[in-house]
């Protein structure tokens, strides 16, 4: 995108002096000075705690997975 912008001379000149101090080019300094205004994007956290299901399965202690899973899988091949 190739935004329009009107500036002042003054910080037209001044952009200007510190792209050449930097080696870089004018848009380079404006691309430079908007990353740097506007707030990070923050990678969002996926939480379910705010689900209303969460948790909502209780397991009794010593629940062993790897034995429910084989039992459900025995019932598999049960049916007919």
């Amino acid at each position: 995108m190739r935004p329009i912008v009107d500036l002042p001379q003054e910080q037209i000149e001044a952009l200007d002096t510190y792209a050449k101090s930097k080696g870089i080019s004018r848009a380079a300094v404006v691309r430079e000075a908007v990353a740097t205004y506007l707030p990070n994007k923050k990678k969002r956290k996926v939480s379910f705690k705010d689900d209303p299901f969460f948790g909502s399965e209780k397991r009794p202690k010593g629940f062993d997975s790897v034995e429910y899973v084989r039992k459900l899988r025995a019932e598999w091949g049960h049916r007919g």
